[in-house]
């Protein structure tokens, strides 16, 4: 990535270690106002050779190679203008301009520094009276120093003295008079003196007496004594008895149903007192790692970003291109034509992609099987519906984790597993370094198993994709569908097109075909330009079973959706006669395949026994549809009941379920957010006011039921804590100087949350979140 109108800088990432081994540690040997730093060229291609792809410099490895210089100038950015912590001029003419420029600063500095010092050295020192004021303060001993001087005649010591009474008139010189006079040594106002305290403790004696009470003779009975027969009878036909019933069975069965109601030994004040909060705690994002590629990732936004549900520390994401129109129209700039993928990363070894998925269009969205994560499927910028299988790779996946299966597996012993996850992060380092050879190596590239038909897929891009489970039954005949994937599950997509697909999954001998039809394809087009190439061998079979159209024709309305937020469904799908044959399925279909379904249409529902339709979505005007079709059996016909509200301004970019509650929606659009809930129908229960930016991306907390992610134009996350504020986000932290696209969070551990956050600029941003985020307070 170099900066848009200096194509001679380019952004370096450079660790701690890099750092060190070439001197330009920040703060140390490069600071903000001494930023340059000029290393030999022969150094770095010293330092290329020895790690090769782990060294910082590999990216840019061909222009550091036509490089006409000896020495390179690495400055050090600590404001991140050109997205990392330094970048390197890869021309000598930029160079030399930086250089002067920072001489002709420190040139003037030092003028106006010598300046400063000759004007203090000439400058006289002109007398105000302050030595006066020093002299006055200041302590001085008096000249004559008073001396008594006490004496006894010799004999006199030891002597037995006697005391008598008598008038001190009486005799002369008896006594001396010490008459009051006023001494100037009193009068003069002490400044300074010292003194010394000394503190002791006051020494008490006390004495105390018991007092003694008159003596008891006391018994104790540890055998029960038990009633006979008859006088337990007599007991409980007594009329005393049952008065004592009569009068106690009111307080009773109130006392019964408040134990019912609550829970009596239940520490209110204790409860209080865990949810106040001792100080104000720190609410932060710590940055953990990032992600970039500059072959797959210039000049293009990243659209999806998922975690691997099961192997940890892999993510992958897809790009497409940047929306921007200067990005569309001028497409001289490209050097390369892109490829449409999505790239598999691992915490592990940074350096070295994994897998790269190719696809045969930019991908919006795509998601992991939940119950085999070695299938994914995504929606295309064209409407096709795509899926690959990763199982021959699964190993390689595990591979990157650098401790035994046996060390982390936190369902036979948690303690072991924590301190698995802490040694994880001491042993990345000696991980990268072992596998410098492998990482060498080019990524596998992984095709496509399975591909929609272009005919009876999204007119549009599809713009988001879930998973859901799926059940086959018998028909009525007596035979079965067709023969399914063992996890048997649906797939359900939507795009602007005004209609939402339900889709199975192939056959892993149908995938199988698949494949080995596309690798015949790819060795076709290679062939000379008079053999005819056609794609009309490559099987393109795979069609939906259900289509719903949200239109109304009575209204001529369209609601095109672009997020869809689904209840837990449960389809089965009864097919209307015996399955088709694959010669069948290749030849021209007339009739449609699946089923459709519109707001205004209720025809072939047939095929569909149980179908549960509720569902959100939200469309490209920025309004929000409740859409819930029921089935009536008896009458074979549907009555559709839709509602919508119109709240936001722009696009719904994010329509998420909460993952503690079910009939919990968030949907994010324009300058607004709201959260919704399903079966209140007078609009939103929690809407914001309107932003000076607009809200890009929406994620709930998956560790806190109050606590949710906004994404925002300007490169900010903003955290909403329900519990604190419902009128502004609680904190908020820049991330990138680009659009944030798109937020996903995962936990490693209970004490270790990461949150992936990618922007417009191709850079995926691994973020951990602080304990305040991850732990709830009770009763949240």
């Amino acid at each position: 990535l170099f900066s848009i109108g200096h194509p001679e800088i380019f952004p370096l990432l450079l660790t701690a270690k890099t750092q060190e081994v070439f001197n330009c540690r920040p703060d140390e040997d490069v600071t903000e106002e001494n930023c340059f730093k000029c290393i030999k060229k022969e150094d770095i291609i010293q330092d290329l050779k020895t790690r090769a792809n782990t060294s910082d410099f590999h990216p840019f490895k061909k222009v550091i190679l036509e490089y006409p210089g000896e020495e390179l100038l690495i400055v050090f950015d600590p404001e991140f203008q050109y997205g990392q912590n330094f970048y390197i001029v890869a021309s000598e003419e930029a160079k030399e301009d930086l250089l002067k420029s920072s001489a002709t600063v420190e040139e003037r500095e030092e003028t106006e520094e010598n300046r400063e010092e000759s004007l203090e050295v000439h400058k006289p020192w002109v007398s105000l009276g302050s030595e006066k004021e020093v002299e006055e303060e200041s302590l001085k001993e008096r000249d004559t120093k008073i001396k008594y001087k006490i004496s006894r005649v010799r004999r006199k010591f030891g002597a037995p003295i006697t005391f008598t009474d008598k008038n001190a008139s009486d005799e002369k010189d008896s006594y001396t008079e010490c008459t009051a006079y006023e001494d100037d040594t009193f009068s003069i106002k002490m400044l300074e003196r010292d003194v010394g305290v000394q503190m002791v403790p006051k020494l008490r004696e006390t004495n105390t007496q018991t007092k003694w009470s008159y003596p008891k003779n006391a018994s104790t009975q540890y055998c029960p004594r038990q009633l006979s027969n008859e006088a337990k009878a007599e007991s409980l036909s007594s009329e005393t008895l049952k008065e004592f019933l009569t009068a106690v069975h009111l307080r009773m069965e109130i006392a019964l149903q408040q134990n019912e109601i609550m829970d009596v030994f239940f520490d209110d004040w204790k409860a209080l007192a865990e949810d106040q909060e001792e100080g104000k705690l720190d609410v932060y994002l710590k940055a953990y790692q990032s992600f970039t590629d500059v072959q797959y990732l210039n000049n293009r936004t990243i659209s999806c970003v998922r975690w691997h549900p099961t192997i940890y520390g892999i993510i992958a994401l897809s790009a497409r291109e940047q929306p921007s129109y200067e990005e569309q129209v001028n497409l001289s700039n490209k050097s390369l034509p892109h490829q449409s993928v999505i790239l598999l990363w691992s915490f592990f070894d940074p350096s070295c992609l994994q897998l790269v998925l190719k696809a045969p269009e930019d991908i919006c969205c795509f998601q992991f099987n939940p119950s085999d994560p070695n299938i994914i499927a995504g929606g295309c910028v064209d409407g096709q519906v795509v899926l690959w299988d990763i199982s021959k790779y699964e190993n390689k996946l595990q591979s990157t984790m650098p401790v035994a299966d046996e060390m982390i597996d936190s369902s036979e012993d948690e303690p072991r597993a924590a301190a698995a996850w802490v040694i994880l992060g001491v042993m990345v380092g000696w991980m990268v370094m072992c596998r410098v050879q492998e990482s060498s190596a080019e990524p596998p590239l992984v095709r496509y198993c399975a591909a929609s038909s272009m005919s009876y897929s999204h007119k549009k891009a599809a713009t988001d994709v879930h998973w859901l489970p799926c059940n086959f039954e018998d028909d009525q005949k007596g035979g079965t569908s067709e023969n399914r994937d063992e996890n048997c599950l649906q797939l359900v997509t939507c795009s602007p097109d005004c209609s939402v697909l339900f889709w199975d999954i192939p056959s892993i001998e149908q995938r199988e075909k698949f494949l080995s039809e596309k690798i015949k394809e790819e060795k076709r087009s290679h062939m000379p330009p008079d053999v005819s190439d056609t794609d009309e061998t490559l099987d393109l079979s795979w069609k939906p079973l259900i289509k719903i159209n949200l239109c109304e024709k009575d209204t001529n309305t369209d609601y095109g959706p672009t997020r869809i937020s689904l209840r837990e469904l449960n389809y089965r799908y009864k097919p209307s006669g015996k399955a088709k044959s694959r010669s069948a399925l290749r030849a021209p279909i007339k009739e449609k395949p699946y089923t459709e379904m519109s707001t205004s249409s209720s025809k072939n529902l047939e095929v569909l026994e149980n179908i549960s339709t509720d569902f959100f979505a939200g469309n490209e005007d920025g309004e929000i549809v409740y859409s819930d079709w029921k089935k009536k059996i008896d009458t074979n016909s549907a009555k559709p009941h839709s509602q919508k509200y119109a709240l936001h301004t722009e696009t719904i970019n994010t329509l998420q379920k909460s993952p503690f509650f079910k009939d919990i929606f968030l949907s994010v659009g324009g300058q607004k957010f709201a959260i919704w809930k399903e079966g209140v129908t007078n609009g939103p229960i929690l809407q914001s006011s309107c932003s000076a930016g607009r809200y890009t991306v929406g994620q709930w907390s998956s560790t806190r039921p109050g606590v949710f992610f906004i994404g925002r134009d300007n490169g900010n996350i903003d955290i909403w804590d329900l519990l604190k504020k419902t009128h502004e986000p609680s904190h908020f932290q820049n991330i990138s100087k680009s659009i944030i696209t798109f937020i996903s969070p995962s936990s490693a551990s209970a004490e270790q949350h990461f949150l992936a956050v990618s922007d417009n600029l191709g850079v995926l941003h691994i973020l951990e979140i602080c304990q305040t985020l991850c732990h709830p307070p009770s009763n949240e």
